[in-house]
């Protein structure tokens, strides 16, 4: 099949646990949400795959931020935008009995059809923090869903994924699998190379062949994690090079199909991670001891509270349990290098209190509420003991050595130029949230100016830094 354009399907996730502030919400929305949709509509060739959690819906809503919504939904209407299935909350879903997988799926179903309708039709799947087993397979199918995206560390080691085919799970359950590009995806999510133009360039001879490029990351990287990156997006849909299409177009434009086993992994995996054979080491780590405790406690609240349905408190504690069971408490444990006691202790309470709303009319539910206050002194005790003893400092620092590694290995060597044009905008974009007394804004925005300027200064003691020539915007990507 000859294409003048290499296709491009880029997906975006964005979400906003359920005992996120006000203040957060507003501020995403302001920094995030608002300038990706509205941008999205003043480029109607733009077209990307986005999941948005129906616990984000209602927080928008509740919020006063239902303006966001609105665009999403003129841009569904569009067909600039595919939604796909998810859990309403963000649950970590290979942890979860069946049962509790498809209660997350349906809730957020019913969710997104509240917003956008009740004959919306979605036809692929995000499992929150990309994190796969197999397991999940023949459940999607049995849900109707006909596609999932996963990382690429999900595909079998060892084996080449080709861009020119679509691939289908190995067996009964045929569901087919779309595996994100891990560096095209952190190339435009770090932000490291300065324009649109000379990201697409950097795809070189993949320009001239027939394949599809698959990027997906957070939604909210684009200015509010990294101030302006939003304009990079923009310029990347506006280049003549690349064909924007959603996942499900993709589908039509290759026929060729191969089967894979896919493995266990999430897109925050790391090599290390598979080596030591724990895929989801960010949320169930065997060697961290908080996680078990979690673990423990949150097992001890599904067991409970779905077998006391007929108890007088079980609809405000099933609820509670729905939400509790976001990933975000065992990612702010991890300690690698992330870490939130606010979040460690928010979450256990949920737990625990999950099953405090129970009716204490039977001795096993006595026995859990009290087996849920001591899982949830525990927790608290471990935390601050490592917080005490200057364990957490020491995996963090551990961890940020492994990501700057990882990161000095796979960063692009671009034009100083092209660097200093960045820096420039930058210093813009500050002196504008300064005048508007913007100053925790600024901040971040003069984080990453420096940032910027760090990584010129270690290119040039590497003689890695290139001087761009005049017209010239040729630069390589570390392979």
């Amino acid at each position: 099949m000859a294409t003048k354009n290499m296709y491009w399907a880029n997906f975006l996730h964005v979400y906003q646990p359920p005992t996120q502030k006000e203040y957060w919400v507003k501020r995403v929305s302001e920094e995030s949400y608002r300038k990706v949709f509205k941008g999205l509509l003043k480029s109607p060739n733009a077209r990307l795959t986005l999941n948005i959690t129906g616990v984000l819906l209602e927080l928008l809503e509740k919020y006063e931020c239902a303006d966001v919504i609105e665009d999403l939904k003129k841009l569904v209407a569009n067909g600039q935008i595919e939604l796909t299935g998810s859990a309403k909350f963000h649950a970590l879903l290979p942890f979860l009995p069946e049962a509790e997988i498809i209660r997350q799926i349906q809730l957020n179903e019913i969710t997104l059809r509240k917003y956008f309708g009740a004959d919306l039709k979605l036809k692929g799947f995000f499992p929150p923090e990309m994190a796969f087993s197999p397991k999940l397979l023949p459940i999607l199918a049995k849900l109707g869903y006909e596609w999932i995206i996963v990382d690429e560390m999900s595909f079998p080691r060892g084996q080449e994924i080709h861009y020119d085919r679509i691939y289908e799970a190995a067996g009964k359950a045929k569901i087919k699998m779309f595996f994100r590009e891990r560096r095209m995806s952190w190339v435009i999510l770090s932000g490291q190379v300065g324009t649109g133009k000379l990201l697409v360039e950097s795809l070189g001879s993949r320009l001239k062949k027939n394949e599809y490029l698959l990027t997906a990351m957070d939604g909210e990287t684009f200015g509010h994690h990294r101030p302006g990156l939003e304009n990079l997006l923009f310029e990347i849909y506006n280049s003549k090079l690349l064909a924007a299409k959603t996942i499900s177009e993709l589908p039509a434009l290759f026929p060729k199909r191969e089967a894979v086993t896919a493995q266990p992994a999430t897109w925050a995996l790391m090599e290390k991670d598979l080596q030591s054979k724990q895929p989801f080491s960010r949320w169930k780590d065997k060697g961290n001891s908080i996680h078990a405790l979690q673990w423990k406690l949150t097992e001890l609240a599904l067991k409970t509270v779905e077998g006391a349905a007929k108890n007088p408190g079980y609809k405000k504690s099933r609820t509670l349990l729905d939400m509790a069971l976001h990933s975000d408490q065992y990612w702010w444990a991890s300690a690698r290098p992330w870490w939130s006691i606010e979040m460690i202790e928010r979450g256990a309470k949920d737990l625990m209190q999950s099953v405090k709303l129970l009716k204490p009319n039977t001795s096993e539910i006595k026995s859990a509420q009290a087996r849920g206050q001591e899982y949830y002194n525990q927790i608290l005790y471990t935390a601050f003991d490592w917080q005490r003893t200057g364990k957490v400092d020491q995996l963090s620092h551990k961890e940020d050595e492994d990501v700057r590694q990882r990161t000095d290995q796979n960063m692009p060597e671009l034009p100083k130029a092209e660097i200093d044009k960045m820096v420039s905008e930058l210093k813009k974009e500050m002196a504008a949230v300064v005048s508007h007394e913007e100053f925790e804004r600024a901040s971040q925005i003069r984080d990453r100016i420096a940032e910027l300027n760090r990584y010129i200064s270690s290119r040039a003691v590497k003689g890695k830094v290139k001087t761009s020539k005049p017209g010239s915007h040729e630069f390589k990507l570390a392979e």
